[in-house]
């Protein structure tokens, strides 16, 4: 511990006056020398630009040569006034040219400055140049009169008359100069003696700071024992933040999935109220209610990815994955934004990108989510591009480099020192106009170091911003590249897609089976979303294919709450959507609910292989089958049958499977119309508006996918007027459906597709 002669000096014990140390005192003197030594220095500086300032010895070099050329002019012009002597003109004009400028000079700022401190200097200038005028005339550069001997002996004597005063004028200039000279001279001895006097006192005071200098070590010595105490035991006190640091970090990520689970149900819930009978401010009410429940699960997501990285149990989960197919994902999601703000989006990758590399595709995602999210949000107009490219890093190895750009309000040098700062944003007015919590950069950059790589930024303010994200990047060859790039063998197929369809209608369920079984892959249904979240979170698929439109979960709920599975392997399985509604308002929910592809009913075999396609390259493709199914046009095809049946999709169904087949699967349908009619009945009798609009949706979906025209678009129009039309309108277009369901048997029948074995009465 430290005792009292340790005690800081300058600071008073209490009870006592403060007082100042004898360092502190001769800490202030060398302060107040150093202080007169500048001012001295300073005084020195001032005379030595004064005397450069004033020019004097220069202006009196200029009097001298000015009397020099007088004198040599004055000669030559006694010499051409002379009869008895050559008239010699141009040596007479030449020196008198050189007087004439030798004048001029004098006319400059400081030999007149001289000249007018000098009494009576200033008429001799006068004299001169007078006499200057009317030798002009006949000298001068615009000569008016010949230059004569009659012209040179008047002006004798007046040039002479110039000799005395031209003298005197340079005698007096030297007076003045040297006058000044010994002024400076006595004015720099003056200030050497002061300048040395306070280099002696600086001296000794440098002295005694050093003895006590001295002293104040001794006693640093013995407080360093003190802060070493000190040191071990904030060391300590460190530790246990430490502790408590990771413990709240695990606390934060175990709440995250804790509060998720009650919270999806949530989302799964609004999804449904979506689809009741709303009026119109009910339905502003659950729009608001969504989008702040979306804000609210991306705040979740960051904080669990903060949590996770403080803690270091965020981990990769690298895989084989082909760029190309994730940026199509990625302008899938990020299109229906920028649209909304009417941006232009490119998205573009450079030839030399390899096809396959291994990364964590969720990751690597997310970070592109987050960048291009910042570069639509923070343009009001222009473009948001996002350019890939290949190409070797600084020690040779392979990298990407995915370039984000846009035409946004850009950010200056303070904003760029601060923004990958935790809840850090540009300014307050920007937080409060734009909105976010300042997590997202941090994180994205967190991930990108955790990847290998790093997140860099360009951006001037009105010129928008430039993110540039590095990561290294192994291509893959197709023996490394997994199942997704296994060889094809003929017509079998090389990879053989195991694939999970979330369909509530049985009808829809065969039909898909059939296209899938077709095509070689492997088929796994359920009934509903929450079956298909159970499904997905019990084992690995290939893909998934989601009706959006389903009992318990729908669609939309069943993906969100995929998504936000903890195994990342189980999380970003591929999700298609499978619904009859082609609206774009639709299409924006899937894309932004985390699907990655969007299937209208009727579902062809082309639509259907085209996606496969997309998602997993041209592995998938398959061969014909080996017995051609019928074509629709061998048929016969009758006029009555146009209402009823579309003859494209039946066309496009017979390329998948046989005539037999497609019409066992009609056949099916239509025997289950009478328990169709009755629960559109039942819901239209008990005023249940939600009901009535799931079970026309469902049979809607079914009628497309076989062709049934006439029935699907009965169906469509009772479940877009389930929530406004009278009931009395609603129940005579279920009296029409029932109508149509005979009609529609007999239009199979004469079609072909429904022979005496499977058509019913």
């Amino acid at each position: 511990m430290a005792t009292a002669d340790d005690r800081d000096p300058l600071v008073a014990a209490p009870g006592r006056p403060a007082r100042l140390s004898w360092l502190g005192l001769v800490g202030l003197g060398l302060m107040v020398a150093l202080l007169a030594a500048a001012l001295v220095q300073a005084r020195q500086f001032s005379l030595l630009r004064q005397a450069l300032k004033s020019g004097s010895e220069y202006s009196v070099l200029t009097i001298y040569q000015a009397e020099t050329e007088y004198l040599r002019l004055r000669e030559q012009w006694h010499r051409a006034a002379d009869e008895r002597v050559p008239l010699d003109l141009p040596e007479l004009r030449l020196r008198y040219e050189i007087w004439v400028s030798r004048v001029d000079t004098l006319h400059a700022e400081r030999p007149r400055r001289l000249i007018r401190d000098q009494v009576g200097h200033r008429q001799t200038l006068e004299q001169v140049d007078a006499f200057i005028v009317t030798a002009d005339r006949a000298l001068g550069r615009q000569p008016e009169l010949p230059v004569t001997r009659e012209f040179l002996i008047p002006l004798g004597p007046a040039l002479d008359a110039l000799g005395v005063p031209m003298h005197d004028m340079s005698l007096g200039a030297g007076r003045h100069v040297a006058q000044e000279m010994t002024e400076r001279a006595q004015t720099v001895r003056t200030q050497n003696l002061l300048g040395l006097g306070l280099t002696m006192f600086l001296s000794v005071l440098t002295l005694a700071f050093a003895a006590i200098a001295l002293r104040q070590v001794r006693q640093l010595r013995g407080r360093r024992l003190v802060l070493e105490d000190l040191a071990a035991n904030l060391r300590e006190a460190r530790h246990g933040a430490e502790a408590a640091s990771a413990a709240k970090s695990a606390f934060l990520a175990n709440m995250s999935h804790e509060i998720r689970t009650p919270f999806h149900g949530l989302m799964g819930m609004l999804s449904l109220l979506r689809e009741t009978g709303l009026t119109p401010r009910q339905v502003d009410y659950l729009r608001t209610a969504t989008e702040s429940a979306d804000h609210l699960l991306a705040l979740l997501n960051d904080i669990l990815d903060m949590s996770q990285l403080e803690s270091g149990r965020m981990t990769l989960a690298p895989a084989p994955l082909e760029i190309r197919s994730l940026l199509r994902d990625v302008e899938a999601l990020m299109r229906p934004q920028a649209n909304a703000k009417s941006l232009a989006l490119h998205i573009d990758a450079d030839p030399a990108v390899p096809e396959r590399i291994m990364a964590d595709a969720t990751r690597l995602k997310q970070i592109l989510f987050n960048l291009l999210s910042n570069a639509i949000k923070f343009s009001d107009h222009g473009a948001v591009v996002l350019d890939v490219r290949g190409m070797a890093g600084a020690d040779g190895r392979p990298q990407l480099e995915f370039v984000a750009t846009d035409t946004g309000i850009g950010m200056d040098e303070a904003t760029l020192e601060r923004l990958f700062n935790r809840f850090m944003q540009g300014d307050n007015s920007r937080s409060r106009r734009y909105g976010g919590t300042g997590l997202g950069l941090e994180i994205s950059r967190n991930l990108a170091r955790l990847m290998g790589g790093d997140i860099t930024v360009r951006s001037k303010p009105g010129e928008g911003s430039r993110f540039t994200l590095h990561l290294p990047a192994q291509p893959l060859d197709d023996a490394q590249a997994g199942p997704l790039a296994a060889p094809r063998d003929g017509a079998a197929l090389a990879h053989r897609l195991h694939v999970l369809v979330a369909e509530d209608h049985p009808v829809n369920r065969q039909y898909i089976a059939a296209l899938l079984e077709d095509m070689g892959h492997e088929a796994f249904f359920t009934a509903n979303g929450q079956e298909a979240v159970e499904a997905a979170s019990a084992r690995r698929f290939d893909v998934v294919l989601m009706d959006l439109h389903m009992p318990v979960l729908d669609g939309v709920g069943a993906t969100r709450a995929i998504r936000a599975l903890p195994d990342p392997a189980l999380s970003t399985v591929p999700i298609v959507a499978l619904t009859a509604d082609a609206f774009d308002e639709a299409r924006e929910r899937c894309l932004l609910a985390g699907m990655n592809d969007f299937l209208t009913k009727p579902v062809s075999p082309d639509k259907l292989s085209t996606t496969l396609r997309r998602l997993f390259g041209a592995e998938v493709d398959v061969a014909p089958a080996s017995v051609p199914p019928a074509s629709p046009m061998a048929l016969p095809a009758l006029s009555a049958a146009a209402a009823l049946l579309d003859e494209a999709a039946i066309a496009m169904s017979l390329q998948a499977m046989p005539a037999h087949r497609l019409g066992t699967m009609i056949a099916t349908f239509l025997d289950q119309a009478p328990e169709t009619v009755e629960r559109l009945r039942s819901a239209v009798r008990d005023a249940q508006p939600l009901e009535l609009r799931i079970n026309a949706h469902a049979a809607k979906g079914a009628a497309l996918n076989l062709g049934l025209a006439g029935l699907a678009a009965t169906a469509q129009a009772l479940q877009e007027g389930a929530a406004h039309l009278p009931a009395h309108e609603i129940a005579r277009l279920v009296q029409l459906y029932e109508e149509q369901v005979p009609r529609t048997r007999e239009a199979a029948r004469r079609y072909g597709l429904l022979g005496p074995a499977v058509a019913a009465d």
